[in-house]
């Protein structure tokens, strides 16, 4: 179970030449409605990427706990940090990653916006470019649920603080959930950029949290952690034409 932070220097020493492959996660701290913590986006991470180090050879590092968040922005409890900052930050930690062995980097964000994750794969095709022999995938934890989730989720747009991270929640972390919230979605204009974002966002939900349990949170792990599993299995097959 090599969780990266619970390693000693000489534990990862004798590992490192056998297991090649770094989970890196990343989130936010993030509101997520009235009921769910704002680490949320991290936690899930987190848990997806130790549940994968428990079950493959695969090395579960500690998070990147910031990231880009641009429709939450001026809700309470929202810390973001700029593109730059993020971009930087990855290519810092994967190119140190890489001076120790690794060849096999999974970005795993627990954030899934659209600039977040835009700037996470800049950042990984340029490490690509400088490190010939660096393999990488960059998805989201809703990239890796979006088919194998199909049989469990029961609200077709839910995305953010809803069904889905509410059970996930529930499950994982049951005494950091505040109750539930009411189904809603944001309502931005399209293409408009807005200033007073809250006010097309007020609760913060994107989704329906009622319709959570924590059965439904073991489900939506188990089925991530087997696409997350066999996502890395084929990075590590895979060969460039």
């Amino acid at each position: 179970m090599p969780i990266l932070e619970e390693c000693t220097m000489e534990f990862f020493e004798k590992q490192r030449h056998s297991i090649r492959c770094v989970i890196v996660p990343c989130g936010s701290v993030e509101e997520h409605g009235p009921h769910l913590p704002l680490g949320t986006d991290t936690l899930h991470a987190v848990a997806l990427a130790g549940e994968v180090a428990r079950r493959m050879p695969v090395w579960a590092a500690p998070p990147l706990w910031y990231g880009l968040c641009r429709s939450s922005s001026q809700h309470p409890g929202t810390v973001g940090i700029r593109s730059a900052t993020l971009r930087a930050l990855v290519m810092d930690v994967v190119e140190s990653f890489y001076r120790q062995g690794m060849r096999i980097v999974v970005v795993l964000s627990g954030h899934a916006g659209g600039t977040h994750m835009a700037t996470l794969v800049d950042a990984a095709e340029e490490l690509m470019e400088r490190f010939p022999d660096l393999k990488m995938a960059v998805c989201s934890v809703l990239d890796i649920g979006r088919t194998a989730w199909t049989s469990i989720q029961e609200t077709p747009k839910d995305s953010h603080a809803g069904e889905v991270e509410t059970s996930l929640m529930l499950h994982l972390y049951p005494q950091w959930v505040q109750g539930t919230a009411e189904e809603a979605y944001p309502e931005f204009p399209e293409h408009i950029l807005v200033r007073n974002k809250r006010n097309y966002w007020p609760t913060g939900v994107w989704g329906n949290p009622r319709v959570a349990s924590p059965e439904k949170g073991r489900r939506l792990m188990d089925a991530s952690v087997a696409a997350l599993s066999a996502l890395i299995e084929r990075l590590n097959a895979w060969q460039d034409p």
